[in-house]
């Protein structure tokens, strides 16, 4: 399980937290903050946001307490703060106080740039950089870290539906995980777990209605949509369930064909374990019936934010349309 910092990794020093992903900006703050009590348990805490610091603020904070006591200062929104205490803030990280961590948070952005420029080149500066996650791949290794993290061993498949059924927002992927872990302590986290737990989600629903109908079964597809809408999933999201499956057996047909299976999910941008049912609903499609498929779910996608006034009409025709349109 990975451990945070020690108390001589921040405290006389300054951790300089960037970067856009408030979620993991806020893990390191609260793991300095744990490092400075587990060495104090009567530790100071303090905060100021940089927009409302003054210098006179700034120094009380930083300044060597008379009674000795070890403080935690954080400073939130440096990109904000003030040009007149540019040089206060550089001189605190020149010179740090013994029993004090501080901490300055930038939240990203051009500006403020020059201030961390030199704040870098402080000996005393240490850099932890949450970059932005991005991409589909960027959450499933997110999540497979906080497996790792936990000590806890997790099938790849699991982590990627994981990803898909509770979505892209990190605290929640890292409460999953927590709860998966917690749940099953020793026991490795499989596919079969995942979707135990959490293939209840509008996400999965929706994908479990598109991935009936790519392959043909139009009696589980309309009962899983049943189930979908009753069970408050948007109709908009079972559209673009619709939208990224047909894309993706769209992509295999016109390129897909012969590559590896690590090599079609980088070219469909898709998780490894969807490669497999991708190759197998291609089978049943052609070039003709496809493009069909993307302007039927384009026009589904259409009247469900538009005109039309009955989503589940409109969304059990576009599932009898589409397996209509399967190469016999």
């Amino acid at each position: 399980m990975a451990q945070g910092p020690r108390a001589s990794q921040v405290l006389g020093r300054v951790t300089l937290v960037t970067g856009k992903e408030e979620f993991l900006n806020e893990r390191t703050v609260t793991a300095v903050r744990q490092a400075v009590r587990q060495h104090d348990a009567d530790a100071e805490m303090a905060e100021s946001l940089a927009s409302a610091l003054t210098a006179a603020g700034l120094e009380e904070m930083c300044a060597p307490s008379l009674f000795s006591a070890t403080r935690c200062v954080v400073v939130r929104g440096l990109e904000e703060l003030p040009d007149e205490l540019y040089d206060p803030v550089l001189r605190q990280a020149a010179a740090p106080v013994e029993d004090i961590a501080l901490v300055l948070m930038h939240g990203g952005g051009p500006r403020g740039s020059g201030l961390l420029a030199k704040l870098r080149k402080q000996p005393a500066v240490t850099e932890v950089k949450a970059a932005e996650v991005k991409y589909a791949s960027g959450f499933v290794d997110f999540v497979r870290g906080e497996f790792a993290q936990l000590g806890a061993r997790v099938a790849p498949e699991a982590t990627e539906f994981l990803v898909q059924a509770v979505g892209h927002d990190l605290r929640s992927l890292a409460a999953a995980a927590s709860q998966l872990t917690s749940d099953f302590p020793g026991e490795q986290v499989t596919l079969e777990l995942v979707k135990r737990y959490f293939g209840g989600r509008a996400e999965a629903k929706s994908f479990a209605v598109a991935d009936a109908t790519m392959a043909g079964d139009a009696d589980q597809a309309l009962e899983e949509l049943r189930w979908a809408l009753d069970g408050g999933t948007p109709g908009v999201l079972v559209t673009s369930a619709f939208a990224q499956s047909v894309r993706g057996v769209a992509r295999f047909l016109g390129a897909g064909r012969g590559l590896r299976d690590g090599d079609l999910a980088r070219e469909l941008g898709v998780p490894p374990w969807k490669v497999k049912t991708i190759r197998s609903q291609a089978r049943s499609w052609d070039d003709a019936g496809i493009s069909c498929a993307l302007q039927e779910v384009a026009r589904a996608d259409a009247d469900i934010k538009g005109a039309a006034h009955d989503a589940s009409y409109t969304l059990e025709r576009l599932v009898l349309t589409l397996v209509a349109l399967r190469a016999r």
